[in-house]
């Protein structure tokens, strides 16, 4: 456990780790979904079936962005050594996370009623801040719900052995992947109550659970590219069979090979150390890049659509989408320029008096 404890915003694998995740978080949102039917599919051109191809790698790739935080939360907060007050730690979670939900909201409350133009009523603002004023704000009732259980994790890990973890872990990956699958594989259904662990509790377990595992790292590299080849392979498959919005089946948050991929790349980040020299490391530019990127994923997570949306629709004077470049070429390029843009924007921002603690 110690190895994400030690000064832990400037710790190099908790920086990667926040720094990889708000990535894919930014890639998943700029390649978007492309939905085809398998008769269109085996119509596609080379171009287009290549071009195709590339997005669905970048989805597989990106995906395991949300895992992370979700892994990485539960690692940082789950540490059964931690002693607090169920109040001191809402109160942290309330000034930490709470008021800058709080703060973003408003500003996209804003933004559908003046850029989307949704009609302004009472009921779209109460409808907004019952399931989230904008679609990546689902997150953050996820966030709600892994606070309100963490107490209760804590005691649970505090008694819990290596049995009772695994147990734990197996029995949320059987829950969130079988009942799926079935469903889409074959033409019966299962009963989703039989298995009641909510979906990213296991991830928020499973993030400090994997800190207590010893994996040899060649073997932990060849299951991370594993997960990932048949995330591409399967979807691959998927949308030459099935189509529609079920091809991308297998890269949802909950499918196995995303589960395996997600916890791989955590594994393997989360035992990274920088070089003991027994003198005070001195970051490089790159590394110190990090450490900022890594101090400002909350307010990243909640600005970058908007960025993302301004980018692809010309409010900047210039418009890169996959209609004007091709998505292999416009979908690294928006996602770069939606990162570094936000982040600007942010660091502007918190110079500002009294908006650093509401702007996250």
């Amino acid at each position: 456990m110690e190895k994400l404890n030690q000064r832990r915003s400037r710790a190099l694998n908790v920086d990667l780790i926040r720094t990889i995740a708000i990535i894919g978080v930014i890639l998943v949102h700029a390649s978007g979904r492309w939905t085809v039917d398998p008769q269109r599919f085996t119509q596609m051109t080379q171009t287009e079936t290549a071009c195709w191809g590339v997005v669905c790698i970048y989805q597989s790739l990106a995906t395991i962005g949300v895992p992370l935080f979700a892994m990485l939360t539960g690692a940082l907060l789950l540490q059964p050594g931690k002693k607090e007050s169920i109040r001191a730690f809402f109160k942290k979670r309330w000034l930490r996370v709470g008021l800058p939900f709080i703060f973003w909201g408003a500003i996209y409350f804003i933004w559908d009623f003046t850029v989307i133009k949704i009609p302004f009523s009472v009921g779209a603002i109460i409808q907004g801040i019952l399931n989230g004023p904008y679609t990546h704000f689902w997150y953050g009732y996820v966030l709600v719900g892994l606070y309100l259980m963490t107490p209760i994790l804590r005691v649970l890990l505090e008694k819990a052995d290596q049995t009772i973890m695994k147990y734990f872990v197996a029995i949320w990956f059987l829950g969130v992947t079988i009942t799926p699958l079935i469903g889409v594989l074959t033409p019966y259904t299962l009963r989703a109550s039989l298995f009641t662990l909510d979906l990213f509790v296991g991830y928020f377990f499973l993030g400090t659970y994997l800190l207590t595992v010893q994996i040899r790292r060649q073997t932990t590299l060849m299951l991370m590219i594993l997960g990932f080849a048949l995330t591409v392979a399967l979807t691959y498959l998927l949308a030459a069979t099935v189509g529609g919005s079920k091809m991308y089946l297998f890269q949802q948050y909950f499918s196995p090979t995303v589960i395996l991929a997600s916890a791989m790349v955590f594994l393997l980040l989360a035992t990274i150390q920088p070089p003991s020299t027994g003198k005070k490391p001195n970051r490089s530019r790159s590394n110190k890049l990090l450490g900022v990127i890594s101090a400002n994923t909350l307010s990243l997570y909640l600005l970058h659509v908007m960025i993302l949306e301004s980018i692809q629709n010309g409010y900047f004077g210039f418009t890169i989408n996959r209609n004007i470049i091709s998505p292999t070429i416009s979908v690294p390029i928006e996602t770069a320029i939606t990162l570094f843009i936000s982040l600007g924007i942010i660091l502007l921002l918190k110079k500002v008096p009294y908006l650093q603690k509401l702007i996250g």
